[in-house]
């Protein structure tokens, strides 16, 4: 187990990409789009663990809900911790914690992860990655 990421919603990623890169000395690790259409920018420093920036070009979800249940105008959207068992972890949480399961688990071949998105106590959205072997 470890955690991965923290994802967050920004209107200026170039300006918030600057105060991280260039005001903290981390640097930009990877870029991708995802199937909502938000672009996800990550930044990192010199362990494995990094924070996401999620923006639309244009400033606007087509879906009006964020991704998995992350709330936009709070600018939290998740965190990301690696599982070794998703389906297991997924048991645990929501018959030991009463999480709630949002989205998955779904197996994103081209990365060979399998991702889920589950609620915390606090109803904060957290990304449950399994690496596949």
């Amino acid at each position: 187990m470890d955690v991965l990421h923290a994802a967050m919603w920004v209107e200026d990623v170039e300006s918030a990409e600057a105060f991280y890169t260039e005001g903290l000395g981390l640097h930009r690790t990877r870029e991708f789009e995802s199937d909502d259409g938000a672009t996800n920018r990550f930044v990192g420093g010199k362990s494995d663990t990094e924070i996401q920036f999620k923006y639309y070009a244009d400033g606007e979800d087509p879906d009006g809900d964020g991704n998995a249940g992350g709330d936009q105008s709070s600018g939290f959207d998740h965190v990301a911790v690696a599982v070794d068992d998703i389906e297991e972890s997924i048991a645990t949480l929501t018959e030991e914690f009463d999480s709630e399961l949002l989205k998955g688990p779904k197996h994103l071949e081209d990365k060979d992860i399998r991702i889920a998105f589950v609620t915390d106590p606090e109803g904060y959205t957290v990304e449950l990655i399994e690496q596949i072997e």
